[in-house]
């Protein structure tokens, strides 16, 4: 699997937006060229999760600190706007504030609702903030069958999850 290139200026912009919505998940899209992988841009998306667990708890019993959802509307303009370019959605970008970086049960539910991606084509990136700083990024790609991790280049050094942090939901 080929890795997934990450250039400097859409980093420091995914990290400065993933940083900023601390403590709560923030997300966003990578949108680029297929064929130039140093040509790809991040576009940070509101997180929606807050005013759904507030509107509904029962349906969305988590907030916007355990969970994140998109527009789907303004996703899909935004994907349509990029396609007319002759851009791609390259990644699903959201953050886990205070957990490391890994693909959760709810974040496959999310990506896969009814068992397949619903954007096959696009890696689904999670990022670890912990206290103003990113420890650690992932990226997930679905082969047909399974998720599996797929590299990402252009990751300046990171640190990583401090020692003792635990997936959301461990003891």
């Amino acid at each position: 699997m080929r890795p997934l290139h990450l250039p400097s200026p859409a980093l420091a912009e995914l990290f400065n937006h993933l940083i900023s919505c601390f403590p709560e998940e923030g997300c966003g899209v990578v949108l680029g060229s297929v064929s130039d992988p140093h040509a790809a841009r991040f576009v940070p998306m509101p997180n929606l999760q807050g005013r759904l667990h507030t509107m509904d708890p029962a349906a969305y019993p988590r907030d916007a600190r355990t969970a994140y959802a998109m527009d789907p509307l303004k996703l899909q303009r935004l994907i349509d706007a990029a396609e007319a370019q002759g851009e791609a959605l390259l990644a699903i970008v959201h953050s886990h504030p205070g957990h490391p970086a890994y693909l959760s049960a709810t974040d496959i539910a999310a990506a896969a609702p009814f068992g397949q991606p619903s954007f096959p084509d696009a890696a689904q990136v999670v990022v670890a903030v912990f206290d103003g700083h990113v420890a650690e990024v992932k990226a997930f790609q679905h082969d047909g069958e399974a998720w599996l991790e797929r590299p990402v280049s252009g990751l300046p050094a990171l640190p990583g999850p401090p020692a003792g942090a635990k997936r959301l939901g461990e003891a």
